[in-house]
């Protein structure tokens, strides 16, 4: 069975904490086709380059600001201090294009990457334009940034987003899944990068680093896939197919996780199947209140979609 958990180090290939999936990654995951990520830290000054292919990507500062050069062009992307203080600029570079990403002051830099024929424009989106949608209820409530969704974005296969789950909670929740071409179901695999912390006016002592989530994945039909990871920051869980859900941000730990989605079918959008064991929770939300301590990182004036 192929390997669908990547801790931090494990998928690491030269100034790249993580390079998965991409045209010019060296680790090959059997059975992965359609998604790629890649991570790097850059020290001050640093620069990482990605050569053109045949495949469309977007720049995603997790923390600290970049500037990212497609076509001569320089796009400064201001960032932010963690990925829990709201949203960044990211930026889309359409397929068949070079990229160059520098950091003056150093920072973590994602690029989300898929397979890609149709040429779309390279196109910066702001902090202040990313819709954000505030999902579920109670300790299923959870913070999305949909700035690469179908609706936020033209692009050719991709479907990218950011979800934050406080502390205790549950998201990705009721398990579901995309992995057949359907009547209201899209098949498409899934990438989860997580970030974790712990969180903010804890209580200093031993470990107060060691911030952990869980995550699920499971068989939907005879394809055999059983994933219970512990997961922190820098790790990354592929969904090929299956059932998934929760992740869940364990109690005194939020969770963060970026999702870069795409798959073979004609169609970009995102159509779900909920595990029937288990969908009936979603009308449990009903006059329950959305968790307080949400939004993280509000500012002032709020966000496009708040």
């Amino acid at each position: 069975m192929a390997n669908w958990v990547y801790p931090l180090g494990t998928a690491a290939e030269g100034k790249w904490d993580i390079s998965i999936g991409t045209s010019d990654s060296g680790l090959e995951v059997d059975g992965w086709a359609h998604t790629g990520l890649k991570v790097a830290t850059l020290a001050a000054g640093g620069a990482v380059a990605l050569d053109a292919a045949a495949e469309e990507r977007i720049v995603i500062p997790l923390n600290g600001s970049f500037v990212a050069t497609v076509d001569g062009q320089d796009y400064p992307l201001a960032g932010r201090d963690s990925v829990f203080s709201g949203p960044s600029d990211v930026l889309y570079t359409g397929a068949g294009k070079a990229a160059a990403i520098t950091s003056a002051d150093g920072g973590r830099v994602a690029v989300a990457t898929a397979p890609a024929k149709a040429s779309y424009p390279t196109r910066l989106i702001t902090a202040a334009e990313t819709p954000v949608e505030l999902r579920g209820a109670g300790n299923c409530s959870r913070q999305v940034h949909n700035f690469g969704t179908p609706a936020a974005l033209e692009a050719d296969r991709f479907i990218v987003c950011e979800v934050l789950t406080p502390a205790g909670n549950w998201s990705s929740y009721p398990p579901h899944k995309h992995d057949e071409e359907k009547d209201g179901e899209i098949s498409l695999e899934e990438i989860y990068y997580f970030e974790t912390r712990v969180t903010p006016g804890a209580p200093q002592r031993p470990g107060a680093d060691d911030a952990i989530g869980y995550q699920r994945v499971y068989a939907s039909d005879e394809r055999p896939i059983d994933v219970a990871a512990e997961v922190r920051t820098g790790d990354v869980v592929l969904v090929p197919y299956g059932w998934h859900g929760p992740a869940m941000a364990a109690p005194g730990y939020d969770m963060y996780y970026l999702n870069v989605m795409a798959g073979p079918g004609p169609v970009r959008d995102w159509l779900i199947s909920d595990d029937p064991h288990h969908g009936w929770i979603r009308q449990t939300w009903e006059g329950q209140d959305l968790d307080p301590r949400l939004p993280f990182g509000r500012q002032s004036g709020g966000w496009a979609g708040s």
